[in-house]
């Protein structure tokens, strides 16, 4: 409420997250707006047009759009994953053209992984001492204890998605020779002798000729003499 609002300027707060149950709150959303400050917009409930109006609302007010996280959200405790569509985030992401996330009321950890691997640069996830205890978010809240693998987890994402390119990496540059194969007789052959395919064939490791030469390679004449299973080489 605008009251609670007005005590917490007093601490000149950098953020402020709004909940799902006051986005259609128009008068706090202005106050809000005016603050200027960094704004997480949950919109669990929420058609289109009231996210649009809210998201209005702070603007002309005063927030700007780089400080405006729109978090996608199910209101539910806890929401079970049929429910969650997380693809909606990537609507809101082009509609808005704001930073997006995700306020995660399900069990566990997967959804909050799967919306980091979508965008999501900010998760919310409650956290609660028992899971037990008396409430509608702790059922659905993480303990204490599972936190820290949580927060690792959701960063692991960033690492694992990498670049948006072919890259390999070192050691893949040194297993390419050990699991890769290449051309080598099959059997004896004699120089002059015509390649075929009765007497190339293709094993590992892959240090010598590719076995993409096999078929440039099959009615030539040997230039060199091969033992059994020696690499081609050309």
């Amino acid at each position: 409420d605008i009251e609670s609002l007005h005590f917490l300027k007093k601490y000149k707060i950098r953020t402020i997250k709004i909940g799902s149950g006051e986005i259609t709150n128009e008068p706090l959303l202005e106050e809000i707006g005016k603050m200027k400050i960094k704004v997480f917009l949950s919109t669990g409930m929420s058609n289109i047009n009231e996210i649009k109006k809210a998201v209005k609302t702070l603007k002309v007010n005063g927030t700007n759009t780089q400080n405006i996280h729109i978090l996608h959200c199910h209101s539910d405790y806890p929401s079970e994953l049929k429910d969650l569509n997380l693809n909606n985030m990537l609507t809101l992401e082009k509609k808005f053209k704001c930073k997006i996330g995700f306020s995660d009321h399900s069990i566990g950890s997967l959804a909050s992984i799967v919306a980091s691997s979508l965008g999501a640069s900010v998760i919310e996830k409650h956290v609660t001492l028992n899971q037990n205890m008396h409430g509608p978010d702790h059922s659905s809240s993480l303990n204490v204890s599972d936190l820290k693998n949580f927060v690792k987890n959701i960063k692991n994402v960033k690492t694992i998605l990498g670049k948006r390119k072919i890259v390999r990496s070192r050691i893949e540059e040194k297993n390419k020779k050990i699991v890769r194969k290449s051309l080598v007789a099959k059997k004896d052959i004699k120089k002059g002798e015509i390649f075929t395919k009765s007497n190339l064939t293709c094993k590992r490791p892959g240090t010598g000729l590719s076995p993409f030469f096999l078929k440039k390679l099959v009615g030539k004449k040997s230039k060199f003499k091969f033992k059994e299973n020696h690499l081609i080489k050309i």
